[in-house]
């Protein structure tokens, strides 16, 4: 699926997933099949509350389900010296401006001239929790869209950031 998580952990309340099936809500919350957060839970890539359960098992308010999705095997990513609009920068984020026709992060048929392989070739530290191919990235924009991406430089930063996003904390807006 295209919309789906890339590498990386992510956490998730299940405030708003209570009542359904771990394997439903896994893989509604990542954007992955059911047949790959099935794999995942089996696995034991995802946990409730730190415990690993079967893909019937019901979700509870309160809890928070953990994924750890691992990353293909195989690529490096190379920084490339692309030039790229940033809009605000500090310790711990930078925001940039994504132009239309820019794919963000490496993958299949795209492993190059990315938003990622640009902030790599400026230099730029980014979080490992994204894993290689979306190192700092909280968020994404499709390839023909513009607009601004908050990419984390730190860990602390991308955990804080993804769990906004994930909690609605944080909105977008498109014009």
């Amino acid at each position: 699926m295209s919309d789906a998580l890339g590498p990386g952990t992510y956490r998730f309340p299940t405030d708003d997933c209570a009542g359904e099936r771990l394997d439903l809500a896994v893989a509604r919350l990542t954007g992955l099949s059911r047949t790959q957060a099935a794999t995942l839970i089996a696995t034991a890539k995802v946990t409730v509350d730190d415990r690993a359960e079967r893909a019937s098992f019901r979700c509870e308010p309160g809890a928070t389900i953990t994924v750890t999705i691992a990353p293909p095997p195989g690529r490096e990513i190379v920084g490339e010296r692309i030039p790229v609009r940033v809009a605000y920068e500090d310790d711990e984020i930078v925001v940039v401006d994504k132009p239309a026709g820019m794919v963000v992060h490496p993958a299949p048929g795209n492993w190059s001239g990315t938003l990622v392989n640009a902030l790599m070739g400026r230099g730029q530290g980014l979080a490992a929790g994204g894993g290689p191919e979306r190192a700092g990235l909280v968020h994404r924009l499709d390839k023909e869209t513009s607009g601004l991406l908050i990419v984390a430089k730190t860990d602390r930063a991308h955990r804080i950031l993804s769990a906004a996003l994930a909690e609605r904390r944080i909105t977008r807006r498109y014009a």
